[in-house]
């Protein structure tokens, strides 16, 4: 967290994270790393089955090589580092949870990294076939692996404003 900043609370954390695509020229520690990849791991998944393997990336010429096919990418000109949440679906117990898993996950780090201070994008993969195949090619990855999402990190060069999102009219009691 950066000097100065207070500690936020969890609900703080939930509903002041935002999408940052702008970044400061900031490294980011490895133990950082290390702490939002716990985060991650630590989200819930089906019979407790975990899937994920994580790929941390800070090489310029692979963010440059994604961005030639995904299309919503362009933080990645400007991120410190980023991780790459992927699922084996040979450690896949119930059919199709993974996505739920990988999901979880992904959240998990993202207000991981807001409560320390540092900015993050979800970029999604999955379901895209194109963002898809691109992935396993960059990575050499085997069949079993599917890439499901990209949290492009850094210390942010934009602030958002907290948004209401609340809608009573969205809120059922016991039924439609």
């Amino acid at each position: 967290m950066p000097a100065g900043e207070k500690n936020m609370d969890a609900m703080e954390v939930i509903l002041t994270r935002r999408s940052i695509r702008k970044y400061v020229d900031k490294p980011i520690d490895d133990d950082i790393l290390k702490k939002l990849i716990n985060a991650g791991v630590s989200a819930p998944s089906a019979g407790n089955q975990q899937p994920w393997h994580f790929v941390v990336i800070d090489d310029q010429n692979i963010f440059d090589e994604i961005l030639q096919f995904h299309p919503n990418a362009k933080m990645l000109k400007q991120c410190q580092k980023a991780i790459l949440i992927c699922s084996d679906l040979n450690l896949e117990k119930f059919k199709g949870y993974w996505i739920l898993d990988c999901s979880a996950a992904t959240q998990n780090i993202l207000l991981a990294a807001h409560a320390m201070g540092i900015g993050s994008c979800w970029l999604g993969i999955y379901p895209r076939v194109e963002r898809m195949k691109g992935i396993q090619k960059i990575f050499s990855m085997p069949e079993n692996i599917i890439p499901f999402s990209l949290i492009a990190l850094g210390y942010p060069d934009e602030k958002h404003g907290t948004v209401d999102r609340y809608e009573e009219n969205r809120i059922h009691h016991n039924k439609w």
